[in-house]
């Protein structure tokens, strides 16, 4: 069973918690995870920022952060998604701030199965990833938009 635990910790951006919920596990059962638990918190900037300053000693925003607190007994994930960054962005490209939050929450997810962006060749194949995901979803494409 995969538990999506999520807490909304900013309220200008209108989504829907159980389609939310529908993308994590369908990346999960994607990639063969049948067993796991993926928190979510939906922060602001001055959130995220908290968090990258904590657990990266980096004192900045960011769209996204990602953490594998899994161990031998229990898969773990914990995400950090900035929904402030994904309305400004979402604004800024054309498409909904619902689909920006989806991006995010898929990329960090993304990390955590293996994905890596440190290249130009290994980001191209994430983020067609991502946007296959969050098209066959619903949500079109939002990367390669």
């Amino acid at each position: 069973m995969i538990v999506v635990q999520i807490a909304k910790n900013f309220k200008d951006i209108d989504i829907s918690l159980p389609r939310v919920k529908k993308l994590v596990r369908n990346i999960c059962n994607r990639f063969k995870l049948s067993e796991a638990t993926v928190s979510i918190a939906i922060v602001d900037d001055s959130g995220i920022r908290r968090v990258n300053k904590e657990f990266l000693n980096c004192n900045s925003t960011t769209d996204c952060l990602s953490f594998d607190l899994s161990d031998e007994n229990q898969k773990s994930f914990e995400l950090v998604v900035n929904a402030e960054r994904a309305v400004k962005e979402a604004n800024l490209r054309g498409h909904s701030s619902k689909a920006e939050l989806a991006l995010y929450i898929t990329h960090s997810l993304l990390h955590n199965f293996g994905f890596d962006d440190s290249t130009h060749e290994k980001a191209e194949k994430m983020h067609d990833t991502e946007d296959e995901i969050l098209q066959q979803l619903g949500f079109g494409l939002v990367y390669n938009s």
